[in-house]
């Protein structure tokens, strides 16, 4: 790489961890740079699950600094996280309170109130949008059952990359992308739904005005800069849901447009596996199977389903250690390789295992009911859980082949998982389907490359997705044991309820 580049900080806040990382772009390759990596998770205040926003602003100052240091002349900086969660913002720009975490109990139950307003397939016509009780409109609907005083006095809702905006620019917008994970979204127009805010009672002058993925918001407020010991600094809207970014950054080229050959899967807390279409898809196939349409860049759809991934794994862990038994994730699949296959399987989306809390108990009271044998030990119940995400991704990708009417013939890992050698394996002997996996920080590598298009470094998503391929490494995962895999396939159809 010649010292001629353009650089980025990248903000990649996950539901497990943060991280901030300069990209360094030469025109044909981009290099990743880790500044500055730190712990995320829910803190409990009362009954409430919140997220600590003013320590993860404290963060990404931190990595601000550190960028400063490295890289004086910084070309942009953009701030991606999950989806749904958001944060309200009252006259004088004061933030009204901490913003709720998504797996807090407050959405329990509001399916039924949330449908005796409003028909569940009128709902899903207008949005397009899978059903999951944390959506941010049921948890607003529950913020209005329960009588809170913050909707009577809110002025305007940001998500939370958006919210990293405004405390950067002191600018109120939403960023398409992450808008498209509301349920208050128009998929058709890309436009607020008044029909949803009417039907469901919800505040329709607090959603703000939505911008495109690659936009650029402002500069870095003085406060801010002179906090951290940087100059005027350009700040962007990347792609801020973190899923748009890392699909964004899929290494592929080919397929027919409209008729994609490959899916994504973008692998770590939540597994969200998908297709890449040029226009929403909603008809009563994807309603059935609960299907989501999610904005895209470049005016693409993401066509996908969100399925529990490695947090199954990620609550083992934490309740293990709880009980005072420290495993690394390594010590963890090793021994999960070693133990013994298709032993008990279950259905990662079954409701009892969206909360925290003990998750081997809440799986063994799963393979209870269900007739199968308890995991004997701590790598049965990760097998346990690998083996029963592959084969989720088996059924949607079966799923996926009927509503789009084509052929998938590759599975592109990108994110965290990529690093999970076991499940990439068991996910290309389920699907017999070649695994590609990589880049594993697909995520920052789109939101920098996002930048880059927004700057006007980048012309289109087939160049930025050209430089990834050339920037980054792809393991190869062949699929092996067809046949075995093949006839629990049967098995776990017969445990999937949608």
């Amino acid at each position: 790489m010649t010292s001629a580049t353009t650089d980025y900080l990248a903000i990649d806040l996950g539901a497990e961890s943060g991280r901030g990382l300069l990209g360094k772009f030469d025109g044909e390759r981009l290099v990743l740079e880790d500044l500055h990596r730190f712990p995320n998770g829910p803190v409990r205040l009362l009954d409430t699950l919140h997220w600590d926003l003013l320590r993860l602003w404290d963060e990404v100052k931190i990595a601000l600094r550190k960028a400063a240091v490295v890289s004086p002349n910084l070309d942009g900086i953009g701030v991606d996280t999950w989806g749904v969660d958001f944060g309200l913002i009252g006259k004088g720009d004061v933030l009204l309170g901490n913003p709720v975490h998504y797996r807090d109990r407050r959405t329990e139950g509001i399916f039924d109130v949330a449908f005796g307003m409003m028909p569940r397939e009128r709902i899903y016509d207008a949005t397009g949008l899978q059903f999951m009780p944390f959506n941010t409109a049921f948890q607003l609907l529950a913020m209005r059952r329960q009588g809170s005083p913050l909707l009577d006095i809110a002025e305007t809702l940001l998500m939370m990359p958006d919210l990293f905006g405004w405390l950067l620019t002191g600018r109120r917008a939403s960023e398409r992308t992450d808008a498209s994970t509301t349920q208050l979204l128009d998929p058709r127009s890309g436009t607020w739904s008044d029909e949803i805010c009417a039907g469901l009672g919800l505040p329709r002058s607090i959603l703000p005005e939505l911008i495109a993925p690659g936009s650029e918001l402002g500069s870095l407020q003085k406060s801010v800069c002179d906090e951290v010991g940087v100059g005027s600094l350009r700040v962007l809207a990347t792609a801020t849901h973190d899923t748009a970014a890392a699909v964004a950054a899929v290494p592929v080229s080919g397929g027919r447009v409209g008729v994609p050959d490959w899916c994504y899967l973008s692998s770590g807390t939540w597994s969200l596996l998908g297709v890449e279409t040029p226009r929403p898809i909603i008809n009563e196939e994807t309603l059935r199977y609960n299907f989501t349409n999610e904005g895209g860049v470049a005016g693409t759809t993401r066509l996908l389903k969100n399925i529990m991934g490695l947090w199954l794994v990620q609550e083992c862990r934490r309740t293990w250690s709880r009980a005072g038994k420290e495993f690394t994730y390594e010590e963890l699949i090793l021994r999960a390789k070693s133990a013994q296959p298709f032993v008990s399987l279950v259905d990662p989306d079954d409701a009892s295992f969206l909360a925290p809390g003990d998750m081997p108990a809440r799986l063994a009271a799963y393979c209870q009911k269900t007739g199968q044998p308890v995991p004997s030990d701590e790598g049965a119940f990760v097998r346990c859980a690998l083996e029963s995400l592959a084969l989720k991704y088996r059924w949607t990708i079966d799923r996926l082949e009927g509503i789009v009417g084509t052929k998938i013939q590759a599975i592109h890992v990108v994110g965290g998982g990529a690093k999970n050698d076991l499940l990439n394996q068991f996910t290309a002997d389920a699907c017999a389907r070649p695994v590609y996996a990589g880049p594993v920080e697909a995520t920052a590598a789109g939101n920098v490359l996002m930048q880059a298009m927004g700057r006007g470094k980048i012309a289109n998503l087939a160049d930025a997705r050209a430089i990834v391929a050339r920037s980054f490494e792809v393991a190869t995962f062949e699929p092996r044991k067809i046949a075995a895999w093949q006839d629990a396939t049967g098995r776990f159809a017969g445990l999937v309820r949608g």
